[in-house]
């Protein structure tokens, strides 16, 4: 029976620090089928995982992050107070740490390239080579809003997968999917559910984020997209629990939804 895979956002960013080791562990941990993460370029050419192209929001540190080097970034550590216990893994980490610290889990990987505001040139052979090194074999998706940087990892490598970020609806999403050889839409939540049957066509190529209200979360589970991406993994994991018959994929789209 076909299911729904969760992914982390960021990790399990609704309880750690996003975008850390931690997070990342404590995600693999609960027994996601996904991360997703984020991947910026340094003044000196290292990919590192932060969201924001500034450090205030989730460092103690401050100032955009192409204008550090990796040795600079790394002295920042998460905004928190209360978890001093783990400051070796609250560190701004590189892609490789988080591919070494996937190493002996089978679970998917989702990197976003960041390059929305700024393009960070050479950004996308840098991430090739890095999970051709280190990613021993796992299914990694590469996803942008950016769509040059997909259409220029595709050209790098064939192979790769590639997702589009969507924050609109767009007509004919078949063929876009088609023309750009998508792996598959990654889509806001918020768009699908406004006309979730004009999305049906593609649903087994759609994850959705960043799914986090718990009723939204059951709804989608039962409509079965390839996944959900959600600050909330261990609620979403509970939720595909296999005796929880109620919340099994039917595919049902006759009727639409309405929150």
């Amino acid at each position: 029976m076909a299911r729904t895979k969760i992914y982390a956002h960021r990790g399990d960013k609704g309880n750690y620090p996003e975008n850390t080791l931690l997070s990342f562990r404590k995600a693999v941990e609960e027994g996601v089928d996904g991360i997703e993460l984020d991947v910026h370029l340094t003044k000196d050419n290292q990919l590192v995982i932060i969201h924001d192209e500034t450090l205030e929001r989730t460092t103690n540190g401050s100032g955009f992050v192409k204008n550090y080097t990796l040795s600079e970034l790394q002295q920042f550590q998460a905004n928190t107070a209360d978890l001093q216990d783990f400051s070796d893994e609250l560190h701004i980490p590189t892609l490789r740490e988080v591919l070494e610290l996937l190493k002996p889990y089978p679970t998917e990987l989702n990197i976003e390239l960041k390059t929305n505001e700024f393009t960070y040139e050479g950004i996308e052979r840098l991430v090739l080579e890095t999970v051709k090194r280190y990613g021993k074999g796992r299914k990694v998706v590469y996803s942008s809003f950016h769509l040059p940087s997909l259409i220029r990892i595709k050209a790098m490598d064939d192979s790769a997968l590639i997702a589009w970020l969507v924050l609109q609806k767009i007509p004919h999403p078949v063929d876009y999917i088609e023309t750009f050889n998508l792996e598959a839409i990654h889509l806001h939540y918020a768009i699908f559910l406004e006309d979730i049957t004009y999305w049906k066509e593609v649903l087994p190529q759609l994850r959705l984020w960043t799914v986090n209200d718990e009723q939204v979360l059951k709804k989608i589970i039962t409509l079965c997209p390839a996944a959900i991406i959600t600050d909330l993994p261990d609620i979403a994991l509970k939720m595909q629990n296999p005796k929880n018959d109620s919340l099994q994929c039917n595919n049902s789209l006759s009727k639409p939804y309405l929150l």
